[in-house]
């Protein structure tokens, strides 16, 4: 039946083999359970219910890549679009049924243009060096808020009297001489978080499968014995039932309130964002298991693309944030893991840690335990700027302003926005017209409304 379903024969591997991938896969990856959850609850979406549906969305993305595109790729809700949806979006002042409405439509889009065959076309349309300025910027943006999360950086104004920051003879606050600023690295939570940092790069250096969640369970550990938060209350639960209900949130999407001019930015950056990390994650992972062919493409790409496109519906469906193949998934590759057996192995892996949710609980609560693991995968990002052609100006401009407003604006979509109009700019002024795809003027145009009439913070 194996043989029947996943060749295992033709991808020259075995049931030993893809076991062990989809286990490793699954160590590496497991942190998501802790953190998505964590930064979910910045926009009000309650952290019981959130827990189980991130990892229900891990379930059911990853059988679904098993099945219907038989590859080792594990699939959860992605890290930056978390951020982006919790932080990026707070200026809105939109509800986090919006937020999920959002994360639907977005999902409906992809599925759309999926199967039409266009998600490839309006993915060629955006240079290289604007697609990995994107990674860089998401991975700083996810470093900052690591760092903030964590007191590591701290505002200017954290510990001071409002009444020193008062515009003189007004109640208004004054803007600050120093947005930011280093924070109190005498504190115990700050000093465990920096140890935390230390210890998930030590063990990655190390090559320890699953050295992100490891860490992260340690520094919790340690800290809690010198008074830093609470032990579990309990091991195991029943999923589905008390605070691990889905109720509140599932099927609390706002769908209407979403289908407005105002949204079209937060849904484009959505649609771009998910596009350009499931395409990138697929190019790194074939790459990762000799799985690209002679021209460097990744085959039957629009299977996974499918599944991708399928689990973010899904996603705004069960109430977290947009979903796709995690980069972590290579872990398994290298270990000889080839084909939809791994997945499967990583889903039921998923599945089982359903029912000992009570022991990720305090994890959630500790952000000097999670928000390292934030700082590491903004790290690990940061690789993208090789790829980035800083001898033309035409390229490294929107690359640079994509970075730039992604971080100082405290803002993902203003970075993508920013570096799509840019782009097709930088060419036509420079008598460079030729190099512009349609889809890249289409994308600039698009991002320029954003500007014009949408609600750019």
């Amino acid at each position: 039946m194996l043989e029947r379903l996943f060749k295992l024969r033709e991808h020259k591997t075995s049931v030993r083999t893809e076991l062990l991938g989809g286990a490793t896969t699954f160590a590496t990856m497991a942190y998501i359970i802790v953190v998505n959850p964590a930064i979910l609850a910045n926009a009000g979406i309650p952290v019981g219910p959130s827990t189980v549906a991130t990892v229900l969305t891990a379930v059911v993305g990853t059988l679904l890549m098993a099945f219907i595109a038989n590859r080792p790729i594990a699939v959860a809700p992605y890290m930056g679009e978390n951020a982006f949806i919790a932080f990026g979006l707070m200026a809105f002042g939109i509800t986090w049924q919006q937020r999920l409405g959002a994360v639907f439509v977005s999902g409906v889009v992809f599925l759309v243009i999926t199967l039409l065959g266009v998600r490839t076309w309006v993915a060629n349309s955006i240079s290289t060096s604007l697609k990995h300025s994107f990674a860089v910027g998401i991975g700083l943006f996810l470093a900052l808020i690591g760092l903030y999360e964590t007191g590591i950086v701290t505002s200017f104004v954290a510990g001071h009297h409002a009444a020193q920051h008062l515009v003189s003879g007004t109640d208004v606050l004054a803007v600050p001489s120093v947005p930011l600023r280093i924070g109190d690295l005498g504190s115990t939570p700050v000093l465990f978080a920096i140890m935390g940092f230390l210890l998930i790069v030590i063990l990655m250096y190390l090559r320890l499968p699953g050295a992100m969640l490891v860490g992260i369970v340690l520094t919790a550990a340690i800290g809690q014995l010198v008074g830093l938060g609470q032990p579990p209350k309990a091991l195991v639960a029943l999923p589905f039932t008390g605070q691990y209900s889905l109720a509140p949130i599932a099927l609390h999407l706002d769908i209407a309130g979403v289908l407005k001019l105002s949204f079209l930015p937060i849904l484009l950056t959505l649609f771009l964002m998910s596009l350009l990390d499931t395409l990138g994650t697929l190019i790194g992972l074939g790459a990762a298991g000799n799985m690209l062919d002679a021209k460097g493409n990744f085959p039957q790409v629009e299977r996974p693309m499918l599944v991708d496109a399928l689990t973010c519906t899904f996603s705004g469906l069960v109430g977290t944030s947009t979903s796709g193949a995690y980069i972590e998934s290579a872990a398994g590759i290298k270990e000889g893991a080839r084909t939809g057996l791994a997945a499967v192995t990583t889903a039921v892996l998923f599945a089982v840690t359903l029912f000992f949710l009570p022991a990720v609980k305090p994890l959630q609560e500790l952000s000097y335990a999670y928000g390292p693991a934030l700082i590491v995968v903004g790290l690990l990002m940061l690789g993208s700027v090789k790829k980035i052609d800083f001898d033309d100006l035409t390229e490294l401009v929107p690359a640079f302003a994509t970075v730039a407003m992604m971080v100082f604006t405290y803002n993902i979509g203003n970075g993508l926005t920013a570096g799509l109009v840019l782009h097709p700019l930088m060419k036509l002024t420079t008598g460079r017209a030729r190099e512009i795809t349609p889809g890249g003027a289409l994308l600039g145009l698009v991002c320029l409304l954003y500007f014009i009439y949408g609600r750019p913070h």
